[in-house]
C-alpha cells in the first residue's frame, strides 16, 4: 500500500497524494502584461470587502469609504532640461487605482485619513532630445554619451500606497484633504529606445554613432533594477458626495524623492511620478 494513501483506522484519517505546487510567480510577473487587470480587480474586492465586513464593529464616529480611479501624469524632471527638445506623443496606459480610506473625526470639521491603495503609475512617451546624456546598449554593445533624436519611454509603477492626511469638511458634501504618502512597489519597469539620430560616444565630438528608425537600428535602456522599491511623496484632493453614499473624487499626487535613488548618474534630472485622478466612491459607513 502507498504510504501516500494510508489508512489509519484508528483515527480514521486518510492521507491522499498532493499535488505537486507550482512556484510563485514573481511580483514583477504578476503585474505585467495582461494579468494587471485581473490582480488589479482581485486586490480591489479584498480591499473593499475587508473593510465592509468590518464596519459594523467600528467606532461610530470612524468614516469608512472604498474608492477607484483612472490616473493620468507622467513621470518627468521639472522644469524640462533644454537637451530635451519637445514631447513627440503620449499614450495613455491601464493606470488604475483601487483601495479605502479610514477617517477620523477630531472636532466638527477637521479629522485624518489613512488607508490603502493599490495603484500603477504608468505611462508611455516620445520626445526629442539633443546632447542628452543616456546609457544605451546596441547590437549588444553597451554605450554611452550624449544622444540626438528620438527617445520613446515605458514607465510602470504598480504599488501599494499608504496615505496620511488632513480632512477638512465643507459642508456636508464636500471634504478637502491633503498630507504625505508612502508607496511601495510591487511591479516596475522603465525601458524604452533611442531612434533617429546618433550618439555621440562619451564626449561631445566623440564617435558619432547612427541609430535608425527600425529594430535592429535603434538602441534600447532598461533602468528597471535601478528604480527606487519605495517612494515618498505629497497628496492633495477633495471628496464630494453626490447622494447617499455616492460621490466622486479628485486627486493630485507628486512623488518627493523621485524614481532613482538620489546621485543616480544615468539619469542626472530628478524624475517625478506626478499623477492626477479622478474616481468614484462609496461610503461604507
Amino acid at each position: 500500500m502507498s504510504e501516500t494513501s494510508n489508512i489509519i483506522s484508528a483515527s480514521k484519517t486518510i492521507l491522499l497524494p498532493l499535488a505537486p505546487c507550482p512556484l510563485p510567480l514573481k511580483l514583477s510577473q504578476m503585474f505585467s502584461g495582461k494579468r494587471q487587470v485581473i490582480v488589479v480587480m482581485a486586490v480591489a474586492c479584498m480591499l473593499t470587502a475587508a473593510p465592509a465586513a468590518a464596519a459594523g464593529a467600528l467606532p461610530d464616529s470612524l468614516q469608512l469609504k472604498a474608492r477607484a480611479g483612472y490616473s493620468i501624469g507622467a513621470t518627468t524632471p521639472l522644469p524640462l532640461p533644454e537637451t530635451i527638445r519637445g514631447i513627440e506623443g503620449y499614450t495613455l496606459t491601464p493606470s488604475l487605482t483601487a483601495g479605502f480610506d479610514a477617517m477620523l473625526p477630531v472636532s466638527r470639521r477637521w479629522g485624518v485619513m489613512t488607508g490603502l491603495r493599490l495603484e500603477n503609475k504608468g505611462m508611455r512617451a516620445a520626445v526629442t532630445t539633443k546632447a542628452y546624456y543616456m546609457e544605451l546598449t546596441k547590437g549588444g554593445q553597451q554605450m554611452a554619451g550624449l544622444f540626438t533624436g528620438r527617445v520613446d519611454q515605458k514607465v510602470r509603477q504598480w504599488m501599494l500606497t499608504v496615505p496620511v492626511q488632513a480632512a477638512l469638511a465643507l459642508g456636508r458634501r464636500v471634504m478637502l484633504k491633503g498630507g504625505p504618502y508612502v508607496s511601495f512597489l510591487l511591479g516596475k519597469e522603465f525601458s524604452g529606445t533611442a531612434s533617429d539620430g546618433y550618439l555621440r560616444k562619451d564626449t561631445p565630438t566623440g564617435a558619432k554613432i547612427l541609430m535608425g528608425s527600425e529594430e535592429g537600428e535603434w538602441a534600447v535602456y532598461d533602468l528597471t533594477d535601478d528604480m527606487r522599491s519605495v517612494q515618498l511623496g505629497i497628496g492633495v484632493g477633495v471628496d464630494w458626495q453626490v447622494c447617499g453614499g455616492l460621490g466622486f473624487s479628485a486627486d493630485l499626487s507628486w512623488g518627493l524623492t523621485g524614481v532613482f535613488p538620489g546621485g543616480y548618474k544615468t539619469v542626472e534630472q530628478t524624475l517625478y511620478p506626478i499623477y492626477g485622478t479622478i474616481g468614484v466612491f462609496y461610503r461604507l459607513k
